[in-house]
């Protein structure tokens, strides 16, 4: 998990290049024409150093996705050193924040045992309700997203025929950097039933099946 997290904050680092040149850098340049008899045939410019990128994860924990939540949970853990900034949300019909559950201890276990038993995820019966849980992610955390903001939503997008609420994405996608999903289940489900994936991947940069760490490393490799 670790190689694959540190590859991912690279591939979010590089997309945030500037592709223009910068000034230019007169020391380098004058260095650089020791080797042409002093004549700066070989201008040399200075470019931005990319910032580590901002990540908000936004994950559901219900129980269809329950084998994926820990997986989720795990990468969730796993990336916290590789970014200037990790917010952690987790879902179910409510949402609630579980960035400090990470941070405070490392033992994955202890931090994955905190987010099932203490996280404030039930709004009324405890079934997955996205809209619900968007809406107030949106509420609440909105305002936090800027240009340097890439979120990562992570679940099936089965939403027992509730509301869908897709406009919440499609301010995210407006707001931040980048939107991706990563989906556990087989391409083959995706908007039969109660999925409504299609409708919220209509506003993302893209909606990836992820149900293993193969999976995954794939979807890092295309953001190349």
């Amino acid at each position: 998990m670790q190689p694959l997290t540190r590859k991912l904050a690279a591939r979010l680092a590089r997309k945030r290049r500037h592709g223009r040149r910068g000034p230019l850098d007169f020391r380098n340049t004058v260095r650089h024409s020791l080797s042409y008899g002093g004549v700066p045939a070989d201008p040399k410019f200075k470019y931005p150093r990319p910032a580590k990128p901002e990540l908000m994860v936004v994950a559901d924990i219900s129980g269809s996705v329950a084998a994926f939540a820990r997986f989720t949970l795990m990468l969730v853990y796993a990336i916290q050193g590789q970014f200037s900034k990790v917010r952690s949300f987790v879902f179910i019909d409510g949402i609630d924040e579980v960035t400090s559950y990470f941070k405070a201890t490392e033992d994955i276990s202890e931090a994955i045992h905190r987010v099932n038993t203490e996280a404030d995820v039930v709004w009324v019966d405890g079934h997955s309700d996205y809209g619900h849980a968007f809406e107030v992610f949106w509420e609440r955390y909105g305002k936090d997203i800027n240009a340097k903001t890439t979120i990562l939503l992570l679940g099936d997008a089965r939403n027992n025929y509730h509301a869908t609420q897709s406009w919440v994405v499609k301010e995210m996608q407006k707001r931040g950097r980048h939107v991706y999903w990563l989906n556990p289940e087989p391409k083959s489900y995706w908007n039969t039933g109660d999925s409504v994936v299609g409708e919220y991947g209509s506003f993302t940069d893209g909606v990836y099946e992820c149900r293993n760490l193969r999976q995954l490393e794939g979807f890092v490799e295309k953001l190349a």
